[in-house]
C-alpha cells in the first residue's frame, strides 16, 4: 500500500516557527515532524510514499530528496496554488492506482496504521476516517459514528454548546481510488467540509475507526510545546534518536558537557551541543545540534533549535529559540516567548511572557519587551560601536560575514586602491581576517597583508604605505569569545562616522561592487614592516637623550605573550637599554587574560622590579596600545596616576605646554599645569575622541585617557604602548629623575565611582532632568553632566554601549568621594 503524506501546510498559527519553513519541517525534539511520520510508516511496512507539497515546497524536497536516506521511496506532487486537503491528493491521482493511506505530515502520532488498514480492507470501504478521543475537542473536527462504524455527523471546530462527541478526526484516512469521483480536479476541496459530506449525501458513508494511541495536531505554539514535552516524557511510542547517557538525558552524536553542569531530565542534546560550566538544564528541554549553552545559563522547559547561542547567566523559562539565534549574557526569556530565526537579543534584555519575535530582529541591550515584534527593522542596522565592529566569534562574526564586510568596505574605496590587513596572534581573528581578505579583492581593492602585528604598528604602516585604509582584527580585551574589527583611514586613524555609515549602508543593502575578472584586486605581502615602523619611531625621539638612556636605564617588560615581543626588543637593544623580558613567547592561548590573571601578572611584575633595581616595569596590553606601569620601588601605578606622572614629566621637560585629559580626570591635572606654566584641555572619555583631538592638535605634548592609553602627537596621533615605553625612558633621562620621585611630587586627589543600571528608554529622561536641575552648577559641558560642588565635583555619564550610567566623584577625602558617588548614584536611580 502507498501512503500520501500531506505536507503543503503553511502553518500560519505556528508563526514565527513557520515563516522560513513549511509546517512539516518544524522539528519535534530529534526529528522534523514529517520525519516522525515517515518513521511511523516504515514501522508498518509502508515505504512507497507520495508527498503533496505547496508552501516552501523546495525545503521539503531538498531535505528528503527521493527518500533513500530515510529508507523509503518518495515521489512529489506539487500544487501550483493551494488546493485544500482533498484537492492536493486529487492532484496526485495519477500516482494512486490502488488503495492508499492519507496521513498529515504535520501531526505527531504513534497510532497503529496496520490496524487501520486491516479494518478498512475487511469492510471494503471507500473511505475510513481514523478517529481518536481528546479531552478538549474545540479545535478539531468532531465526528460521530454509529454502532456499525459508519460516520453520521461532522462538525468542524465546534463551540462547547455544539460539542456532541469527544471523538475527533485525526486526518489519517484509508482510501480507495473511487474516492476521486467526489473531488473536482483543480478546485479547492477539503476532506471534512466537502468530500465526506458529499459521500454522506450520496449514501456512501465513510467508516470511522477509533484508534488507541497518541495523536496530536501541531497546530499552535502550545500544541507544539506539548507534543515536544510528551515525546521527551516517553508518551509517544516512536523510535528515539541517539542514546540515553544518564538519568533521562538523551544525546545524539558527540556533545561536550562540563563536569559541573546540572541536568534534570528529560533532556535531549543534539550533535555538537556544548553545555558549559555551571549551566542548569531542567526538562523537558530539547537543545538541537551545534547549540552552545554558556557558563551558568539556566534553561528550563525550553526548546532551542540548532546553531544557537545561549549566553552567560541567561535564563530561559518555557521559551522557544529558533535557528541561529544569539541570546546574549543575562537575557531573560519568560514563559511562552518565541524568538525567530537569526535574531539577536543583546545582553540584559528581558522578554516578557508570550512575546513573539519574528526572524532577523535585534533587541537592544537592557531593553524590556512586553509586546511582540513583527514588523520593523530586519536585523541589525548598526554595525559599528566604540571598538569598531565587535561580536561573538562564529556567532555574530563568521567568515561569510567577514567576506561581505570586506566587500562593503572595498566598495567605499576607488578601484585599484590598497587596504592593509592585520591581526593579533590569536587564531579566531585569523579566521575572520581571512574572510575580510576574501571580500576586498571582489570590489577591485588590493590587499597589503601585514599578518600578525601590534595595532599601533598596523596604523603606522597603513599611513607609510600610502594605503587607502586598513583593517585590524583582534581578540577583545574584555571577552575571549569576542572579536573586534578596527577600520582605519589613509592616515591609519579610525574611520569617521560618515564612512562607518557608508559601509553599513552597502552591507545591509548588499549593494556590493563586483568588478570584472581583470579588475579583481591582488593580495600582496608588505615587506620591511619592522624597519618602516622603527624608522618612524626613532625620528620622534630626542637625540640629546640617547646617551643618558643607554647609560642609566634598566627595564623590566612583560610582553604578556603578545606580538609586541617581535617589535620592541630590537629597539631596546639598539638603544642600549638593559632589559629583562617576561612572557616574551607568542602564545595564542594566553593572549586573553581574566582580571584575576592580569592582577597576578601585575603583582609579579611589582615584586620583580625592585629586586632587579630596575628604573621601572611595564606591561603591554594584547594590542600593544596600553601601558601598565610599576615604579622603581615596586609600586603599581593606577591609570590616572600614571597619566598624571607623565603629564608632570612632559611639562617639566618642555617648560609647560598643552596636555589633554578626559573630563573624568581629577583637578590635580590643573595643579600640575599651574606648577609648570602649562595648560590642560578636557576631552570626551573615549580613545577615539582623544585620537581625533590629537590629529587636529599635533602641537599638544600628550593626551591620555587614564586607563593606560598615552598619545604623543609629535610622534603620531595614536596610542602606541611600545613608543610610550621608550618615551617615558626619554623623559626620565631628560629630567634626570626616578619615576618614584615624580609620583611623590604629584598633588593628592580622592576619586570614587559607581555604576547605575538604567533602561535605555529612561536615559534621555534622566539626562534632561539633570541638565534642568543643575543648569547653574554645570562644569565642562564636554561629556555627560558635570556638577560643580566647590572644591568637589560629580560627573554623571551615560554609557554609550550599555543600559547604565557611570557616576564619578572627586571629594576632599576618599570617604567624601565615596559618599558623593553613592549619593548621586541614588539620585540617578530615583529619576528613572
Amino acid at each position: 500500500m502507498k501512503a500520501v503524506v500531506m505536507a503543503g501546510g503553511e502553518g500560519s498559527r505556528l508563526r514565527p516557527l513557520t515563516i522560513n519553513r513549511p509546517k512539516p519541517m518544524v522539528p519535534i525534539v530529534d526529528r522534523h515532524v514529517m520525519a516522525h511520520i515517515i518513521e511511523l510508516l516504515k514501522r508498518h511496512g509502508i515505504t512507497d510514499i507520495v508527498v503533496t507539497v505547496q508552501y516552501l515546497a523546495n525545503v521539503i524536497q531538498d531535505h528528503f530528496g527521493d527518500g533513500s536516506a530515510s529508507g523509503v521511496h518518495i515521489e512529489y506532487s506539487l500544487e501550483e496554488q493551494p488546493l485544500g486537503t482533498a484537492g492536493s491528493v486529487k492532484n496526485a491521482e495519477h500516482l494512486l492506482r490502488e488503495p492508499f493511506l492519507v496521513i498529515s505530515g504535520d501531526a505527531l502520532t504513534d497510532l497503529d496504521l496496520g490496524k487501520i488498514v486491516e479494518f478498512h480492507t475487511s469492510r471494503a470501504a471507500t473511505a475510513t476516517i481514523t478517529l481518536t478521543r481528546v479531552p478538549n475537542p474545540l479545535d478539531y473536527g468532531v465526528v460521530v459514528a454509529d454502532e456499525r462504524g459508519y460516520v453520521r455527523q461532522f462538525l468542524e471546530k465546534p463551540s462547547w454548546g455544539e460539542v456532541f462527541s469527544d471523538t475527533v478526526n485525526t486526518g489519517i484516512y484509508a482510501l480507495t481510488p473511487e474516492i476521486f469521483r467526489y473531488i473536482e480536479k483543480g478546485a479547492f476541496t477539503d476532506w471534512s467540509k466537502d468530500v465526506f459530506p458529499r459521500m454522506l449525501r450520496d449514501g456512501n458513508a465513510p467508516l470511522g475507526y477509533v484508534a488507541d494511541g497518541y495523536w496530536t495536531d501541531i497546530g499552535t505554539i502550545e500544541e507544539y510545546m506539548r507534543a515536544s514535552r510528551d515525546y521527551m516524557q516517553g508518551k509517544v511510542n516512536l523510535p528515539r534518536v541517539g542514546e540515553r547517557i544518564f538519568d533521562d538525558v538523551w544525546v545524539e552524536g558527540d556533545v561536550e558537557i562540563a563536569p559541573d553542569a546540572q541536568f534534570h531530565g528529560p533532556v535531549f542534546l543534539g550533535h555538537g551541543v556544548k553545555v558549559k560550566g555551571g549551566a542548569i538544564i531542567h526538562g523537558p528541554t530539547a537543545i538541537r545540534d551545534y547549540t552552545i549553552v554558556d557558563t551558568r545559563a539556566t534553561v528550563d522547559r525550553s526548546i532551542i533549535w540548532r546553531n544557537s547561542y545561549i549566553g552567560e547567566r541567561a535564563e530561559l523559562r518555557g521559551a522557544i529559540v529558533l535557528r541561529q539565534c544569539n541570546i546574549k549574557s543575562r537575557v531573560v526569556l519568560f514563559e511562552g516567548t518565541v524568538v525567530g530565526d537569526q535574531t539577536i537579543i543583546n545582553a540584559g534584555a528581558v522578554i516578557g511572557a508570550n512575546v513573539k519575535i519574528w526572524p532577523s530582529k535585534e533587541v537592544d541591550e537592557g531593553a524590556t519587551i512586553s509586546s511582540s515584534i513583527i514588523w520593523g527593522s530586519q536585523g541589525r542596522r548598526v554595525l559599528f560601536g566604540r571598538s569598531g565592529i565587535s561580536g561573538l566569534v562564529n556567532i555574530d562574526l563568521t567568515p561569510e560575514f567577514g567576506a561581505k564586510l570586506g566587500a562593503a568596505f572595498g566598495a567605499t574605496l576607488p578601484r585599484g586602491a590598497s587596504v592593509t590587513t592585520s591581526r593579533d596572534t590569536h587564531y579566531t581573528p585569523r579566521m575572520i581576517k581571512r574572510g575580510l581578505v576574501a571580500g576586498l579583492p571582489s570590489a577591485g581593492v588590493n590587499v597589503a597583508e601585514l599578518h600578525d602585528v601590534p595595532l599601533p604598528v598596523a596604523r603606522i604602516i597603513t599611513h607609510a604605505s600610502d594605503a587607502a585604509g586598513g583593517i585590524h582584527v583582534r581578540l577583545s580585551p574584555l571577552d575571549s569569545r569576542v572579536v573586534d574589527i578596527k577600520f582605519f583611514d589613509a592616515d591609519g586613524l579610525d574611520i569617521d562616522t560618515a564612512t562607518e555609515r557608508k559601509i553599513e549602508g552597502i552591507f545591509f543593502r548588499e549593494d556590493y561592487r563586483r568588478v570584472y575578472l581583470d579588475e579583481i584586486g591582488r593580495i600582496n605581502e608588505v615587506e620591511h614592516i619592522s624597519k618602516t615602523y622603527t624608522d618612524a619611531f626613532f625620528r620622534a625621539l630626542r637625540t640629546d637623550a640617547l646617551a643618558a638612556i643607554a647609560r642609566n636605564f634598566h627595564l623590566v617588560v612583560d610582553y604578556a605573550n603578545t606580538n609586541a615581543s617581535t617589535i620592541l626588543p630590537p629597539i631596546l637593544r639598539w638603544l642600549g637599554i638593559d632589559t629583562v623580558e617576561l612572557n616574551a613567547n607568542l602564545d595564542a592561548q594566553l593572549l586573553f587574560q581574566t582580571p584575576q590573571q592580569f592582577e597576578e601578572g601585575m603583582e609579579r611584575l611589582a615584586r620583580i622590579v625592585p629586586v632587579l633595581d630596575a628604573s621601572f616595569g611595564v606591561r603591554l596590553d594584547a594590542s600593544g596600545e596600553k601601558v601598565f606601569l610599576v615604579d622603581d620601588t615596586g609600586r603599581r601605578l593606577p591609570g590616572v596616576q600614571a597619566l598624571a606622572a607623565v603629564t608632570a614629566l612632559v611639562m617639566a621637560v618642555n617648560g609647560g605646554g598643552t596636555v589633554a585629559v578626559p573630563v573624568t580626570a581629577p583637578r590635580a591635572f590643573e595643579e600640575i599645569a599651574a606648577r609648570y606654566g602649562g595648560h590642560i584641555v578636557r576631552t570626551r572619555t573615549t580613545l577615539g575622541a582623544l585620537m581625533r583631538t590629537a590629529a587636529a592638535n599635533r602641537d599638544m605634548l600628550l593626551l591620555g585617557d587614564g586607563t593606560g592609553n598615552l598619545i604623543f602627537p609629535a610622534y603620531y596621533p595614536i596610542s602606541d604602548g611600545l613608543f610610550a615605553t621608550v618615551k617615558l625612558i626619554e623623559l626620565l633621562a631628560l629630567r634626570n629623575a626616578r619615576l618614584s620621585e615624580i609620583i611623590r611630587d604629584l598633588p593628592r586627589y580622592s576619586m570614587s565611582q559607581a555604576r547605575v543600571p538604567c533602561r535605555w528608554e529612561f536615559k534621555g529622561k534622566v539626562m534632561r532632568i539633570l541638565n534642568q536641575q543643575y543648569q547653574d552648577r554645570k562644569l565642562d559641558q564636554v561629556d555627560g553632566v558635570k556638577i560643580d560642588l566647590g572644591d568637589e565635583w560629580v560627573l554623571i555619564l551615560p554609557d554609550p554601549d550599555g543600559p547604565f550610567f557611570h557616576v564619578i566623584a572627586e571629594g576632599s577625602s576618599d570617604e567624601q568621594a565615596r559618599v558623593l558617588a553613592e549619593k548621586y548614584a541614588g539620585l540617578v536611580t530615583g529619576l528613572q
